[in-house]
């Protein structure tokens, strides 16, 4: 079997979740080669965190005992990505533990906290600006520095959203997260790029993980319809028939990890069936 990112180290925020689309994402850069780094919150820390929306450690273990069964290298290191001593200590972990940093995915991020616009609040608005956008910006500064240190080049993925090329109701913060993706990925490709380190996003359309299946019960009901109606409307606006998968995501991150995608820079890749045309 192919393994093209032999040798590599890749760090994947977010990936506590059975499941989750970080999960997914871990297990194909494994199955590909890589060493993999699985990191998440650990455990509720706050308001803006709740169990049911992070990856415990617990979770995080299984996460990896599954890569490890497939005898993919993996190990797991808890991470506030708010935070630049956690982010900074993730990307040390990964040099120490596996001997590289070579590929780093910003996945980490809250899809959960939406309301309308005059009810979301200042808490609210920073919790969502502080994962989803500065934390990947923690993520790109951390990488480069070991990447430029290393003097191998790299790879920084993003995972923005569907959401990061066109609006959504009840989601202002987290569109505006995703549409600031966009441009910290044009700036940092600039900067980056004369050391061999690409620098993309990723933007899916709806997947249906834990956080998808949330999303979908709380978009049905403000739209007045079922799961099922509200699923299938979904369905009808999608030229491939079908909202995105886990893999679909992960596939597109393997791609961009991979030497094929050497000269690919400061792009914001749809993996939408369609539904995303810009």
């Amino acid at each position: 079997m192919s393994r093209p990112l032999q040798g590599r180290t890749a760090v994947v925020t977010g990936a506590g979740r059975l499941g989750g689309l970080g999960a997914a994402i871990a297990r194909r850069l494994a199955a590909d080669g890589a060493a993999v780094v699985i990191s998440d919150l650990g455990r509720p820390v706050d308001a803006a965190t709740p169990g049911a929306m992070i990856g415990a450690s617990d979770e995080m273990e299984a996460v990896a005992e599954a890569i490890r069964a497939d005898g993919g290298s993996v190990s797991t290191c808890v991470c506030d990505v708010r935070s630049w001593d956690d982010v900074s200590a993730l990307a040390d972990h990964a040099v120490s533990t596996h001997g590289s940093l070579d590929i780093w995915v910003n996945n980490a991020g809250i899809g959960y906290i939406m309301n309308p616009l005059l009810d979301v609040s200042p808490d609210d608005w920073q919790a969502v600006i502080g994962v989803n956008l500065t934390g990947s910006f923690y993520g790109i500064k951390a990488a480069a520095q070991k990447m430029i240190e290393a003097g191998r080049g790299g790879r920084i993925i993003n995972i923005a959203s569907q959401a990061a090329k066109s609006g959504f109701p009840f989601a202002q913060a987290y569109c505006s997260s995703k549409h600031g993706l966009v441009g910290l990925v044009r700036s940092a490709a600039i900067e980056l790029g004369k050391h061999g380190i690409t620098v993309n996003n990723v933007c899916p359309n709806h997947v249906t993980t834990g956080l998808g299946a949330w999303q979908n019960s709380y978009f049905a009901e403000k739209s007045g319809l079922s799961v099922e109606d509200y699923l299938a409307q979904m369905a009808a606006r999608i030229p491939m028939g079908r909202p995105g998968l886990p893999e679909d995501t992960a596939n597109a991150v393997a791609f961009l990890a991979s030497d094929q995608a050497h000269y690919i820079t400061a792009e914001s890749l749809n993996v939408s069936g369609g539904e995303e045309p810009h």
